[in-house]
């Protein structure tokens, strides 16, 4: 265990690195985002919203990517493509993604990352996007990237990450989360539900000192997860940076528990879970929360539970659970589909084969409880 840990080492704090470049990135659009009208948006075509964030971490990770390991070894599973961007409408759109970059890419050094010698031009960015065209599967190395996960959770100025993960011959074998939104000390958390959409900027700096954001990271089979505060201001990022251990709540009783929940409806059946969560006999609000920041509040004992079952015709994306699912289990928590089997990532670009849902949770004998659970309550159900 301890060779394989040192084997992704180099790769690990990497891709740490990296995401702490592209939550900096992503704070530095959100603040735009809520302090004017949107020109940085537009509409996918499955009525998703699509920002500049997204395009520009996808560019930035990429090039980042490609500069520290050479472009003919590495491969990347992402979400975005250049359609959004290339639309004869979208000039505007393009030019901003190409000068947030630009910026992101120059500030790299502060990171412990190359920057480019010169600014990316147009045509530089839409080739270090499109060259995120991986399709994954069951041999060789894949970067799985969701550069913005939680679209809603970003342009509401609420809860997002940025999820970065490594696909070895199928297994993850390393997986980053950044959490901008996401509150370094637990007891922040209300607070900032509180005040986020009307914070004034002297607020928002006092929390930022405090510790407004963090990345959480971990190797496959090391038994170790690690949180480290967003470095914040101009301060040089030094490795490992005050990084600490986390653990998954030792809480086994369903009714002390917490279940994390999507906010978003469109692609998870809430109906099926609330009462899966009562047969069950959880007795807490759940906390719901957008985006894989749900793994993050198991990794780290916010929450114990997190249940997604979707809706008919959905199917799961890797990059939506990579990052998230080998962080819970390194942290001692458990994730597997709703019959109890591993997740497979070896499949390409869905996790296929999934029994009806993905269940993660804080400890086996709580993710005991829900699989019967789900046993029980599946006949009766109206999925």
């Amino acid at each position: 265990m301890e060779e394989e840990k040192e084997k992704y080492a180099r790769e690990l704090e990497v891709a740490v690195r990296i995401v702490h470049v592209a939550c900096a990135l992503c704070e530095k659009v959100q603040e735009k985002l809520l302090a004017t009208t949107n020109d940085l948006i537009a509409s996918k075509d499955d009525d998703s919203l699509v920002t500049v964030a997204d395009l520009s971490v996808q560019a930035t990770v990429s090039w980042l990517l490609s500069e520290t390991f050479g472009v003919q070894n590495v491969e990347i599973v992402a979400e975005e493509d250049i359609q959004t961007i290339t639309k004869d409408d979208s000039a505007g759109l393009l030019e901003a993604v190409v000068n947030t970059v630009n910026e992101s890419l120059a500030s790299a050094s502060k990171y412990g990352l190359q920057s480019p010698e010169t600014n990316l031009g147009t045509s530089e960015v839409l080739k270090v996007i499109s060259r995120c065209n991986s399709s994954g599967g069951p041999s060789g190395k894949h970067w799985v990237l969701d550069p913005v996960d939680g679209t809603l959770g970003f342009v509401r100025g609420d809860q997002y990450a940025v999820a970065l993960a490594l696909i070895e011959d199928g297994q993850v074998v390393l997986g980053v989360l950044g959490c901008p939104n996401y509150p370094v000390k637990t007891e922040w958390l209300n607070y900032h539900y509180q005040y986020h959409q009307t914070t004034s900027q002297s607020s928002q700096t006092t929390l930022n000192q405090c510790g407004k954001g963090c990345v959480l990271y971990a190797t496959k089979g090391s038994g170790k997860a690690w949180l480290q505060s967003l470095s914040s201001g101009d301060k040089m990022l030094e490795w490992p940076n005050c990084a600490r251990l986390i653990r998954v709540s030792s809480t086994d009783d369903p009714a002390l528990a917490t279940l994390c929940e999507p906010v978003e409806r469109a692609n998870s059946n809430h109906s099926f879970t609330a009462g899966l969560a009562h047969s069950v006999g959880l007795r807490k609000q759940p906390l719901r929360v957008h985006s894989m920041v749900k793994y993050a509040a198991i990794a780290r004992g916010d929450a114990e539970i997190f249940m997604k079952f979707a809706k008919s015709g959905y199917k799961e994306k890797i990059w939506d659970h990579a990052a998230g699912v080998v962080i819970v289990e390194e942290a001692g928590g458990v994730v597997t589909d709703a019959g109890g089997r591993a997740l497979d990532f070896s499949k390409g670009m869905y996790l296929e084969g999934l029994d009806r849902g993905i269940v993660a949770c804080s400890g086996v004998r709580l993710h005991e409880k829900l699989i019967d659970a789900v046993y029980a309550s599946w006949d009766s159900s109206n999925l």
